[in-house]
């Protein structure tokens, strides 16, 4: 499954599950790690799960399961799909490590585009 696909349906898993300050940055040019980060916010402790397991059930039913995951009993979840990494935070934890300054240099995608993209499918 190609990047743009994978960020597609995290991104979509993450928004109807009520994720807050979701936002996918283009890091391609500035890590050898992975192309996209997809990063959003939770309420809550139990809604970072909830928000991360929805994404893992979103794309195990496309057929693809991460190559790892980190983080399960804290309130920052990593899911490593490769090209994407998602990471999910409750507000604290997203303020505290703030990658979306972090990776400032790196472009972010249009939201609107990507959730509208979906909903048209």
């Amino acid at each position: 499954m190609d990047s743009l696909k994978i960020v597609d349906i995290s991104a979509n898993a993450l928004n109807d599950k009520k994720a807050r300050a979701l936002n996918i940055l283009k890091v391609d040019d500035l890590t050898v790690l992975t192309e996209y980060f997809v990063i959003a916010t939770a309420t809550s402790s139990t809604h970072v799960r909830s928000l991360a397991d929805e994404v893992e059930e979103k794309l195990k039913e496309k057929g693809l399961e991460p190559n790892h995951i980190e983080g399960k009993s804290t309130g920052w979840i990593v899911i490593d799909y490769g090209s994407v990494i998602v990471h999910v935070f409750t507000p604290d934890q997203r303020e505290f490590y703030n990658l979306d300054k972090m990776w400032s240099d790196a472009k972010s995608l249009d939201l609107d585009k990507i959730l509208k993209q979906s909903q048209g499918e």
